[in-house]
């Protein structure tokens, strides 16, 4: 049976894992994944198919099930696993995606490396989803494709299946046209791009650059632009705008561009947060706080994360803090990102030398500056350590949206606590009550956690009540209900194209 909704995404939708012999599915452990939301999507259509990619040595005999079926909570849907060799799995991911793609979508042009790009295996890869979409979708059907790395699927989909409803979101950063179109095949992802009927990102910023970047490669005109919502602006971040388009033509077509951030659950979140034993955990770290304050640090082992310039601001803070010295704890959990390229490598083992380097400075036998911790924490734990905090200090070089600010203000049920964010990351634009900082500056680095530090009570509750406010109001489900507006809304706007042509 064919699918009314096709989800196009790098990632399986489950764990898959053996048992006694047995391969068993399993839902993901993090609550603020995007997949269990857009596995949600498939409540809502009468068929739905999942396109994703799994490593094989051999394609033509992967060893696994290529479609499997399932029937649960989510209804009725098919996986469809691509096997892609360790090669391809190389080029297209390790290499085209996060070598190239990766620093040019956050601003690090020394960052990217053209050099070892396979382009014809990125054109391959993304042509097996394309077909493996044409392959699944009933006529009529919407297919949503996700991120970067599958930019040429919409193109090709195009080519095989001109009926259906095709939406592209961005989940990373989306850059100017003079950062974008550093990439030689600038007008092969535009145009591919521009082959959608919705292309959505987490802020007008984003969707603004986008436009121009098409705009700078094709005849495309901006057909309709609106006013951003009061939620959207922050005079403090360097990514807020006051106006979005919404819609361009190219090639007497509609294309919708849409701007809906994506949240959290932050009603899951609260109620672990509200749990007995998180309150014996929150207290159990802050007796081994003692009187010293925590300031905590999430993120992964990524330049664009940040890292190494936090822990930079945190050693002058100390040399220049005196009176801090024994009641201040940095807390800074630091994930690799990807063991497998050496540019990882080399921002963890800087990380890891500066955080010694304070450990040894300015620690004694009853006080550690920093603890690092590069593994990643269990949701639960993590939250208790969100409820113990003082500050959340997360400071991105550039960043998509940030997830891990609006779970600490979600955990924030005793309206404490203060979020030290960077103007950079996508979050900022609704955060406005967080300490806004530039990542880019030491003053406004340094300024910003001292600030944090010594913020009075009343302050730090006016701020986190507006915070949450915007937490709880731009959450996972009304990211899902404006996807949903989104896609019925690009459905009538192609039958009615197709009616009067």
């Amino acid at each position: 049976m064919s699918s009314d909704l096709v989800i196009v995404y790098h990632r399986q939708p489950y764990e898959e894992v053996e048992e006694n012999g047995k391969t068993v599915f399993r839902e993901h452990q993090s609550p603020n994944g995007i997949v269990p939301t857009l596995k949600s999507f498939f409540r809502r259509a009468e068929k739905g198919s999942w396109i994703a990619w799994k490593q094989a040595e051999d394609t033509a005999n992967p060893g696994f099930e290529r479609i499997v079926e399932f029937d649960d909570k989510n209804g009725r849907y098919s996986v469809n696993r691509l096997p892609l060799t360790p090669e391809q799995v190389k080029s297209f991911y390790h290499v085209t995606s996060k070598e190239a793609f990766w620093p040019i979508l956050h601003s690090f042009k020394e960052k990217y490396n053209y050099d070892p790009v396979d382009w014809p295996v990125f054109r391959e890869v993304n042509w097996a989803f394309a077909e493996a979409a044409a392959a699944e979708a009933a006529e009529g059907a919407k297919v949503w494709i996700h991120d970067y790395n599958l930019w040429l699927v919409p193109g090709y989909l195009r080519q095989l299946r001109p009926d259906v409803v095709i939406s592209f979101y961005h989940h990373t950063p989306f850059p100017s046209a003079d950062m974008f179109n550093v990439l030689p095949w600038r007008k092969e992802i535009a145009l591919s791009l521009l082959a959608c009927d919705i292309v959505g990102f987490h802020i007008p910023r984003y969707a603004a650059n986008f436009v121009s970047v098409v705009r700078s490669l094709a005849d495309v005109d901006q057909t309709r632009r609106e006013t951003v919502p009061e939620m959207m602006l922050s005079e403090g971040s360097a990514l807020s705008d006051r106006s979005v388009p919404t819609a361009i033509t190219f090639e007497g077509r509609e294309i919708l561009v849409a701007t809906s951030p994506v949240g959290i659950d932050a009603d899951y979140i609260e109620s672990v947060a509200s749990r007995p034993e998180t309150a014996e955990r929150v207290e159990e770290l802050r007796k081994e706080l003692g009187t010293s304050k925590m300031v905590l640090s999430v993120g992964r082992t990524d330049y664009t994360k940040g890292g190494r310039d936090q822990l930079l601001s945190y050693e002058r803070l100390l040399e220049g803090s005196k009176d801090l010295r024994g009641q201040v704890r940095l807390m800074h959990v630091s994930v690799s990102a990807n063991r497998n390229m050496s540019v990882y490598e080399d921002i963890q083992n800087e990380i890891e030398q500066i955080a010694g380097r304070i450990n040894g400075r300015f620690g004694t036998f009853e006080w550690q500056p920093v603890a690092l911790i590069s593994r990643a924490i269990p949701f639960d734990d993590l939250v208790a350590y969100y409820k113990a905090a003082d500050v959340a200090w997360i400071t991105p070089m550039a960043d998509g949206m940030n997830l891990v600010a609006k779970e600490f203000v979600a955990c924030r049920d005793d309206n404490d606590g203060v979020l030290v964010l960077s103007e950079f990351a996508g979050a900022s634009v609704q955060l406005s009550s967080a300490i806004l900082t530039n990542p880019f500056s030491n003053r406004s680095m340094d300024t910003a956690i001292r600030q944090a530090l010594d913020m009075e009570p009343e302050e730090r509750r006016q701020r986190m009540e507006l915070l949450r406010d915007n937490v709880k109001t731009y959450d996972i489900r009304q990211w899902a209900d404006d996807q949903d507006l989104l896609l019925k809304k690009a459905t009538a706007i192609r039958k009615a194209a197709l009616t009067s042509a």
